[in-house]
């Protein structure tokens, strides 16, 4: 013992925290570990509020834990003696081939975290080939990430300004050729009180009014909000989807379903794809985990329609267990968000390198050569 404590090794070594496995900053985006390591160098970067709206949950922040927490019950059971050299982490989503089943998920504000935005990372989603969606709150209008992308977005939709607000944005992602227009309705009830946010709003020093005007979103900012009557207030029903589908060329998902109960009714209203999500913890304090959400309606879909998850993912093997529960394939918000902020574009890339690579060492150590491979019989409760 008193060996070990003369050693060097042991003086490098107290400064890491090992049960956290936490992040660390890093000075180039080669050099990041995991996604942790693009996370604490962005916290580094992010102006301290950005970085509350970021981070933030609702209430105690129990669902955006739960998001984490509740991949830890699902167990993998691994196949051995299986010629893994080559796996194939390819996907085919509405009949169009992409090279992972890691959809860049719709997170607005983009300039918050870094000047160049939306158009970073549709650079990135170009230079690794990911599927992107645009939120309704991009600081940066869906012409100009679409000509960055070079590819078709996919358009998430809220319903600010009312009908005519709808119609406009609906009418802008079509010339911009986005075939796919995602209803989100897990904010539909409001949103709860986001605490972790409001904190870091009052360490911020900064005058917010230069890039925020009153309590709401700044049209100045948000490109995409501009039009529309402000004072009309949708109400997201199923009679509203059936006039979202006649209003739109383009295909319809819906965004937020975590019941088989709601499931069932997308697919009884010809919804063209689920997203299962709860907003990333960012919506209301269910304290339920997207994981077990996932298990539940995709238990109930059984194929009928295209099922993808979103919030939690964090790690290559969270990927796994999502795919062996039955998505098509996920989407991911903060880890690239992490990479913006860090690294701008190159961060971005980054992450999604990252998380790529991860899912081709689980698939490997699992015994899986392609994602078609991935099923029920690769998991189970623990």
């Amino acid at each position: 013992m008193q060996f070990l404590a003369a050693s060097p090794l042991c003086s490098a070594f107290a400064g890491l925290n090992f049960a956290q496995a936490a992040g660390q900053a890093v000075m180039t985006p080669a050099e990041a570990i995991d996604i942790f390591d693009l996370e604490a160098t962005a916290g580094e970067n992010i102006p301290v509020a950005h970085w509350g709206y970021l981070s933030t949950g609702v209430d105690s922040d129990s669902t955006l834990r739960a998001n984490r927490t509740a991949f830890e019950k699902y167990q993998v059971r691994t196949r051995r003696m299986i010629d893994v050299s080559n796996v194939d982490t390819s996907v085919e989503i509405l009949g169009k081939r992409w090279p992972t089943p890691i959809i860049i998920a719709p997170v607005g504000s983009h300039k918050a975290f870094h000047a160049d935005g939306e158009v970073a990372v549709a650079r990135a989603a170009k230079s690794r080939n990911h599927l992107q969606l645009l939120s309704t709150m991009t600081s940066t209008p869906i012409e100009e990430v679409a000509e960055a992308r070079e590819d078709p977005l996919w358009f998430q939709l809220y319903t600010d300004g009312g009908w005519a607000g709808v119609r406009a944005r609906l009418r802008r992602a079509e010339a911009a050729g986005c075939p796919v227009v995602v209803l989100t309705v897990d904010l539909s009830g409001g949103v709860g009180a986001r605490h972790t946010l409001a904190r870091a709003i009052r360490e911020d020093a900064r005058d917010c009014s230069v890039c925020h005007e009153g309590n709401g979103p700044a049209a100045r900012t948000k490109p995409m909000l501009v039009g529309g009557d402000s004072s009309e207030e949708m109400q997201l029903t199923w009679d509203f989807l059936e006039r979202l589908k006649n209003e739109t060329s383009m295909r319809v998902f819906i965004k937020g379903i975590v019941t088989a109960e709601d499931a069932e009714l997308c697919i009884l209203n010809g919804v063209d794809g689920i997203i299962v999500s709860n907003h990333g913890g960012r919506g209301d304090e269910s304290g339920r985990g997207a994981i077990d959400s996932l298990a539940e309606v995709a238990a109930t879909v059984r194929g009928r329609t295209t099922l993808i998850m979103d919030s939690g993912i964090r790690r290559g093997t969270d990927i796994f267990k999502a795919l062996a529960l039955g998505a098509d394939a996920i989407m991911v918000g903060r880890p690239y968000i992490w990479g913006l902020g860090a690294f701008g574009q190159h961060g971005v890339e980054r992450a999604l390198e990252i998380l790529t690579d991860e899912l081709k060492i689980a698939m490997r150590s699992f015994g899986t050569r392609t994602i078609a491979e991935i099923g029920a019989d690769s998991i189970m409760i623990g």
